[in-house]
């Protein structure tokens, strides 16, 4: 074979590799409109069925996007979070953190309305990270394009929760560390924190922040005197079940609201009060604050997209389950 035959046959050789792995990325990665050919009406059904209980209960449009971080954050976007314990493993939806999430019955809900149109189709992870977007934009929040092709876990284990889900107690490097874990940087962890900006908390995320902040029986002096005040009226002692607003007065709908309020020292979570102890994102802080929010909408979409991606299953890894709850 002489010197030209070999280059050729050389370059033919890495033009079939390169395919070969073009192919492949598109066959394991997620992309728009995966379901046009399969179950073309699929994201129609969800926004749909999402409507029904956001134009009644807008308050929902908080729990179900919670939902959705909850399961990125821990094994990835694989519906693991929706998975039931069983006799001989406790999942991670009955993990501390996780007992206070809700919405499970409006994707149980939604996920039958798509199986009655293509059964065994949609995945239970996709349906989650598509009723987060629908529902956000359904109470003034942007609205983003989400890439389809999740496949369903089969494993849900409690103990991943505490190690993987940032939590409302945590600081700064830690928050960074389990973002970073996903793929997210810190403008991700400032841009996702906003979406503090609708739902409610029980007293018992905020109060260590009111009545033992380092053991002493002392409040935390990050947190404005004068909301203390303010908090420590719906919030007595020992409280585990009042709920407070994380965005007072706005705390239903999708606005730059929240960072004003971290501004202010009023962030309700020793997480939110985080985000101005690091350069980076105390300076996103008081860009959204100080030009109502500019950025914040577009910024919020691409993160989501981001962290939809975490840790994935797609392609003939995991499943499509039949029932969000259950393996099949």
């Amino acid at each position: 074979m002489s010197a030209g035959q070999r280059l050729l046959s050389f370059f033919l050789f890495q033009l079939i590799l390169v395919l070969l792995v073009l192919d492949h990325t598109n066959v394991q990665g997620l992309k728009l409109g995966y379901y046009h050919k399969t179950c073309p009406n699929a994201e129609s059904i969800i926004w749909k069925e999402t409507y029904k209980v956001i134009s009644r209960a807008p308050t929902l449009a908080a729990p179900l996007l919670r939902l959705h971080f909850h399961d990125c954050f821990v094994r990835g976007c694989d519906g693991s979070v929706l998975l039931n314990s069983t006799k001989t493993n406790q999942a991670e939806k009955d993990a501390v953190p996780n007992l206070s999430l809700r919405g499970y019955n409006v994707i149980d809900a939604i996920k039958s309305a798509v199986e009655e149109a293509c059964p065994g189709v949609v995945s239970c992870a996709d349906i989650v990270a598509l009723v987060a977007r629908d529902a956000v934009s359904m109470i003034h929040g942007p609205h983003w394009e989400v890439p389809l092709g999740r496949r369903d876990g089969r494993v849900s284990l409690l103990n991943e929760v505490i190690a993987e889900l940032p939590g409302p107690f945590n600081n700064f490097t830690t928050l960074k560390r389990l973002f970073a874990a996903k793929g997210l940087n810190v403008k991700d962890l400032a841009v996702l924190s906003g979406g503090h900006t609708i739902g409610t908390s029980h007293c018992i995320g905020v109060s260590n922040r009111l009545y033992n902040f380092t053991g002493k029986g002392d409040t935390d002096p990050s947190l404005d005197p004068n909301y203390i005040a303010k908090l420590k009226q719906k919030c007595k002692p020992g409280d585990t079940t009042t709920l407070v607003e994380m965005d007072p007065g706005s705390f239903k709908t999708f606005d730059e609201d929240y960072y004003t309020l971290v501004t202010k020292r009023r962030g309700l979570f020793v997480s939110d009060a985080a985000l101005l102890d690091d350069p980076e994102t105390k300076a996103y802080v008081f860009l959204q604050a100080t030009t109502h929010g500019s950025t914040f909408g577009k910024d919020f979409g691409e993160s989501m997209v981001k962290m939809g991606k975490a840790r994935v299953l797609t392609g003939k890894q995991g499943e499509i389950r039949k029932h969000c709850a259950f393996v099949n």
